[in-house]
């Protein structure tokens, strides 16, 4: 292992394997959120009803969730460079195959394969930053990366609107065919080599863990949507049982694929916790929203879309500012206050006066932004800078698996509250978000009391 590859990469060379990873990153993130606003015109294409269509992003979210910790485990055997390049390949193999499927199953099927794709970019993304940025500096770089990640959450939508206004549904997928040729080319040519670790795969745990992960979310999606308990219970039961099955075998190895090594240590545990919940309480605000915006609030589709805006916009505001302060301050610090800031914008959202004005929601909600736009980068780098340096790809993974976990979880807990809170279910959704805040801020303040926080 060269010098160069342990302290990072110099400026120019970093700036490059940063853009080309950051490229990948946000074709990975962005397509989740443009297939979203294609579902009605996808949906009649296809001639199928729109709780089938449902699945297009089902497929996936369920497959990158299912996949993260496998490719990451792959990463540290095969390299995380190489790994991002297969998919990157994968991703725009499949953007092909979304773009002429002639059916909703065929569609979906592309959508697993592209979430796969996707599996293998955001499971080593955070082990890659920590070989191009020299450790003083760690910070900008997680910064750096969840802005992308901020960003391709903010502009999916608009991107998606812009395309379907002078275009079909398949070149929604088909622009991503220059973009991940880029993306390609840049982490051909500039990312760096990192180093492997020995032994094979563990192909038994990695079958366990799709079924423990596809068994509790899927499951926990049918309970939400108060689908067949029978069948929703053996989802879950299977799941379950074979978590446990999965954590037992993963015992004393000292490169497991679910990380119970990592997890045992305090500093990571509270930063994998911390980033679980924070992601819970966001999806508590983001999803039902509109919704209130819309429908309760009356403003139109316009005007809900400017007054979601800020909370992208406080996200990109604050990244330059948090990436330095993230490399002077431990996470315990910044990601409490972060975290009570977001907790405190999502209760003054919940306690608006009955007819707000634009300004009243916009500033509030640019609040809740900035706060998890604070709490984020830390809170990444406390899970990055606690595993060792032959334990980076699990450490990878887990901070990907935190957010989509967290995010996944949070949207069967918004469905089962709305379908459940009959009296302002939105004005619940947003107790809730302001809750689960506050319990990621108490754990993230927590941190004091382990080591390596």
């Amino acid at each position: 292992m060269s010098a160069t590859i342990i302290e990072g990469l110099p400026k120019g060379a970093r700036q490059r394997a940063m853009f080309g990873l950051a490229l990948a990153v946000l074709l990975s993130v962005l397509d989740y959120t443009v297939v979203n606003v294609a579902l009605p015109r996808i949906a009649v294409s296809l001639n199928c009803p729109d709780s089938a269509a449902i699945w297009v992003v089902n497929a996936y979210q369920l497959i990158t969730v299912i996949a993260l910790l496998p490719v990451a485990a792959l990463g540290d055997r095969l390299g995380h460079a190489r790994l991002c390049r297969v998919g990157l390949v994968l991703f725009v193999v499949a953007s092909v195959f979304c773009a002429v499927a002639p059916s909703l199953p065929v569609l979906a099927a592309a959508r697993a394969l592209q979430g796969l794709g996707a599996a293998c970019i955001l499971g080593v993304n955070a082990a890659l930053l920590r070989y191009i940025y020299p450790p003083h500096i760690l910070g900008r770089g997680i910064a750096l990366n969840g802005l992308v990640i901020g960003l391709g959450v903010a502009i999916g939508p608009t991107i998606a609107a812009a395309v379907l206004a002078v275009a079909t549904w398949p070149w929604l997928f088909l622009i991503n065919l220059p973009l991940g040729g880029a993306a390609f080319y840049f982490a051909l040519t500039a990312l760096p080599n990192t180093p492997r670790i020995p032994g094979g795969f563990d192909y038994a745990s990695a079958a366990l863990l799709a079924l423990a992960f596809g068994g509790l979310i899927i499951g926990g999606d049918r309970f939400a949507h108060e689908s067949s308990l029978g069948i929703t219970l053996g989802l879950i039961a299977l799941g379950a049982v074979s978590l446990v099955v999965l954590v037992l075998r993963q015992l004393g190895k000292s490169d497991p694929l679910l990380p119970v090594d990592l997890l045992a240590r305090g500093g990571f545990r509270a930063a994998f916790l911390t980033g679980f919940f924070a992601f819970i309480a966001s999806n508590f605000f983001i999803i039902p929203m509109p919704f209130a915006l819309m429908n309760e609030l009356h403003r139109g589709p316009v005007a809900t879309g400017l007054l979601i805006t800020p909370w992208p916009l406080a996200i990109v505001a604050v990244a330059p500012v948090v990436g330095r302060l993230t490399d002077r301050y431990p996470a315990v610090i910044l990601s409490t206050i972060g975290l009570a800031i977001t907790g405190t914008g999502f209760l003054l959202l919940r306690l608006m006066p009955t007819d707000p004005s634009n300004f009243d929601i916009a500033w509030r909600i640019f609040m809740a932004g900035a706060g998890f736009g604070l709490f984020q980068p830390p809170n990444n780098k406390a899970m990055i800078g606690t595993a060792p340096k032959h334990r980076i790809g699990g450490a990878s993974g887990m901070v990907s698996v935190a957010r989509l976990l967290g995010q996944t979880v949070g949207g069967m807990l918004v469905a089962l509250t709305l379908g459940l809170v009959r009296d302002a279910p939105y004005a619940a959704c947003l107790g809730f978000a302001a809750g689960t805040a506050y319990l990621a801020a108490s754990i993230s303040l927590g941190r004091v009391l382990v080591r390596g926080g």
